[in-house]
């Protein structure tokens, strides 16, 4: 999509434009969002093995047709669960090699769709973005300096909610996750209220009570 802006909005819908028919005639499911597109099956017989086969094969000559041609060097095939024959496919002359785990929109799936390493990712940007944060209001309390609360270039935005929701909500590996999400409490509450108070600004307690507020009053005065 040449002369389209990164993450624009019209960049998705134009791809769409040109995947439309992609999944024309195809025997399996198939999921496709902008450029990822995703070829799944209950590999229980061996029809199934030769419908999702021929289901690649059609693709390959989709891509050809329309001359959007697959970047073959990340097609990767995700065996799930642990009796599955592993099967191994091709995309046009190329064999597909298999993988242990791939990330899907931000998310990392694993054959046994555990969700330990997705955790172990959100907690190290929890930590990171944590650790932002205090060297930044360190320089702001202390030193007076007008230093961003959060560095632009490393931390886009709604990554710190996102990461610390999911660190909160699966907890770290190897515990449970009560313990993580106290981890996260420890870690994030007492840094969060100390420079709030530092600052004098209203507490994460009084802005709850603020919102609900706002809402309460919004709901009555539309009732």
């Amino acid at each position: 999509m040449s002369g389209v802006p990164q993450g624009s909005v019209l960049e998705p819908v134009l791809f769409n434009i040109f995947v439309g028919n992609i999944d024309s005639g195809t025997e399996c499911t198939l999921s496709k969002f902008i450029n990822d597109t995703k070829l799944c099956g209950a590999v229980n017989t061996l029809e199934v093995r030769d419908a999702i086969q021929r289901d690649l094969d059609r693709l390959e000559r989709w891509s050809c047709a329309n001359d959007m041609k697959f970047n073959k060097a990340k097609c990767k095939v995700l065996h799930v669960s642990q009796g599955n024959p592993k099967n191994k496919y091709r995309l046009g002359r190329k064999w597909i090699e298999s993988s242990l785990d791939e990330k899907d929109l931000g998310v990392l799936a694993e054959k046994r769709l555990n969700m330990r390493s997705q955790c172990v990712l959100a907690a190290q940007k929890v930590n990171h973005i944590l650790g932002c944060i205090k060297r930044s209001m360190a320089n702001l309390v202390e030193g007076g300096d007008s230093a961003p609360l959060l560095c632009t270039r490393e931390t886009p935005p709604g990554v710190l909610h996102s990461a610390m929701e999911s660190s909160a909500q699966e907890g770290h590996v190897g515990i449970s996750p009560a313990e993580g999400r106290e981890d996260d409490q420890r870690a994030g509450a007492p840094l969060y209220e100390e420079r709030l108070r530092q600052m004098g600004l209203f507490s994460l307690e009084k802005r709850r009570l603020r919102g609900d507020l706002i809402a309460a009053f919004q709901y009555l005065k539309e009732a």
